[in-house]
């Protein structure tokens, strides 16, 4: 297939990109490569793509609508996975504007291009956050979520409701993954993982939020890409059986799906540091700090969706993915 990933320089773009070519699909790559974290390494992601045939990267900003029309029109792709956007829920209080544009501008010119392009199957990037105030656990897709905690969860919640607007309006298969802490190698910086083995090699204090009492589903980046490459061969089909009378937030009497992508096994905070203080040999020193505006104390996703659905099984232990990832970090910095 020929299928256009956006956010090729990303941690899960990048990671997806590969996949698809290594399995002989041809990827169009969009990312405007900004510089919201190192640069360096997303060119070093995007070193990995490049040298492949079946891959043709486009430097552009998913919120230049001229741009985005032209990639469609030039290319005509038959699937479309959207993983480009302002990430972090922190960065949300201070940026909100940030996330305007590429959340919702951006996501409203891939809707656009798969709608006069006649796309396949759109997969697009939604995100746990969006069940921000739920305390129910572990989380379902089936759940109301109209009460997110930061602007970064409501931009993801927004694009949940446009693309079922395009499902129904124009029968575009829609498909949105709530993805659940994605950690591992070539990951990003301003994540907890990269930050704290950075700063214990450093022999600096790490900020521990919500006094290590978080727990998080953690999912290492090969589970979550099986999923999202599974989910994009499954077309999203309608729910015969959905009624408006009892509406189910997950599916449609449209094209239209929601899954959550995650390990299925919450982890806490303190747990994953033993673990990556075990991989690098070396105590952290511990900086404990309540619960931060926008953040949430737990998250725990119920996958039973997208393995009944796809067949999806996340299988990497945090032991296992930490490990990968600290091999992968001394490598790469020399560290």
């Amino acid at each position: 297939m020929r299928v256009l990933v956006t956010g090729t320089a990303g941690f899960i773009g990048s990671h997806v990109a590969l996949r698809l070519l290594a399995r002989g699909d041809e990827v169009i790559g969009v990312d405007n490569v900004n510089d919201y974290y190192d640069v360096n390494l997303k060119e070093a992601r995007l070193a990995r793509l490049t040298g492949h045939p079946g891959f043709t990267e486009e430097r552009v900003d998913v919120a230049d609508r001229d741009a985005m029309t032209r990639i469609f029109s030039q290319y005509r792709p038959e699937r479309v996975v959207h993983l480009a956007a302002q990430a972090g829920v922190r960065y949300s209080l201070e940026n909100p504007h940030a996330y305007v544009d590429a959340n919702l501008v951006g996501f409203m010119n891939i809707l656009e291009g798969c709608r006069h392009h006649q796309v396949k199957h759109l997969v697009y990037a939604s995100s746990s956050s969006v069940y921000g105030a739920n305390e129910s656990m572990p989380f379902s897709s089936h759940d109301n979520v109209d009460h997110p905690l930061s602007l970064y969860a409501a931009s993801k919640k927004a694009n949940e409701l446009m693309a079922h607007t395009y499902s129904h309006l124009y029968r575009l298969p829609t498909t949105g993954l709530r993805f659940f802490t994605v950690y591992g190698p070539w990951g990003r910086p301003d994540m907890a993982l990269f930050i704290f083995t950075k700063k214990i090699l450093a022999g600096e204090p790490i900020d521990v939020f919500n006094h290590g009492n978080h727990r998080r589903d953690f999912t290492y980046i090969d589970d979550i890409v099986e999923g999202v490459l599974r989910t994009l061969d499954h077309v999203a089909p309608v729910n015969p059986d959905w009624s408006g009378q009892q509406p189910d937030p997950a599916t449609s009497s449209a094209p239209y799906r929601l899954y959550n992508i995650g390990s299925n096994n919450p982890v806490e905070l303190g747990r994953f540091i033993e673990v990556l203080e075990d991989c690098l040999g070396k105590k952290a020193e511990k900086n404990f700090l309540p619960l931060q505006p926008g953040d949430v104390p737990a998250t725990y996703a119920d996958v039973q969706d997208l393995i009944t659905d796809v067949g999806y099984q996340p299988d990497t232990s945090v032991e296992t993915g930490i490990r990968n990832f600290v091999d992968w970090y001394q490598d790469f910095y020399k560290d």
